[in-house]
């Protein structure tokens, strides 16, 4: 975006702006993220190029059509398919530059995470919604590509097990209503949503934080010995 543009239009520009750049700049991260995963499972290239894009856009879609923007960006906007496309291939061709370590997926993950969450609630804000469900439809925002990804991938999705990743979702697009509320300027706004939602997605992977999980006793003092189940797949 030019001077220009900024002068003449001012901070209405930069409102209507800085949602669409985090959206196009969280279509990447997650489309990556979703590669990531099908390099992993030895995906061919259009499993690779179909996983990018529903991680990267299942998200926002379902966003669109819960609160009437249609048609959804994703499929209105040549540029969403493109990026997702472009890092599918990225992925595909350098997976070695992509995937070097171990967790790189998760981290990945982790700020498409923060991203959308924020670009979601701030979307919501400007289409009427309620704080309440603002925040709900960022959290939405957020975790649906990963969990068409996931079931894609015939695995249990990501938010049913992992560490504090909806709640940190949640938290993110709450902090984007409350500035809002606060009246601040909508990119400090996204800045410190996005900062805790990352953060606190990539504390919980680091310290194992995470809510409490079904079926998991306590004897003598110790947790029941399923934890196993809750750890992220090995690398074969």
């Amino acid at each position: 975006m030019s001077g220009d543009f900024l002068h003449e239009h001012g901070a209405d520009a930069l409102v209507a702006w800085l949602p669409y750049a985090l959206d196009l700049a969280g279509t990447f991260v997650f489309a990556l993220s979703g590669a990531v995963a099908g390099v992993r499972h030895r995906l061919d290239v259009f499993g690779v190029l179909v996983l990018s894009f529903a991680a990267a856009n299942t998200g926002g879609i379902t966003r669109d059509l819960l609160i009437g923007a249609v048609p959804p960006a994703a499929i209105s906007d040549w540029r969403y398919l493109g990026v997702s496309l472009l890092a599918g291939l990225i992925t595909f061709h350098f997976p070695s530059a992509v995937t070097r370590r171990r967790r790189a997926v998760l981290v990945f993950d982790a700020a498409g995470l923060a991203l959308f969450a924020v670009s979601g609630a701030q979307k919501a804000l400007a289409h009427g919604l309620n704080p309440v469900m603002a925040t709900l439809l960022g959290m939405l925002t957020g975790i649906g590509g990963g969990m068409a990804r996931d079931v894609l991938l015939a695995e249990v999705p990501v938010v049913l097990r992992a560490d504090l990743y909806a709640v940190a979702a949640l938290s993110g697009a709450a902090i984007v209503v409350l500035a809002n509320h606060l009246q601040l300027r909508p990119d400090v706004a996204a800045l410190l949503g996005a900062v805790l939602c990352f953060g606190l997605r990539v504390l919980a992977i680091k310290y194992g934080w995470q809510l409490p999980v079904a079926g998991a006793q306590r004897r003598h003092g110790r947790a029941a010995p399923a934890a196993r189940d809750r750890q992220p797949p090995r690398d074969d």
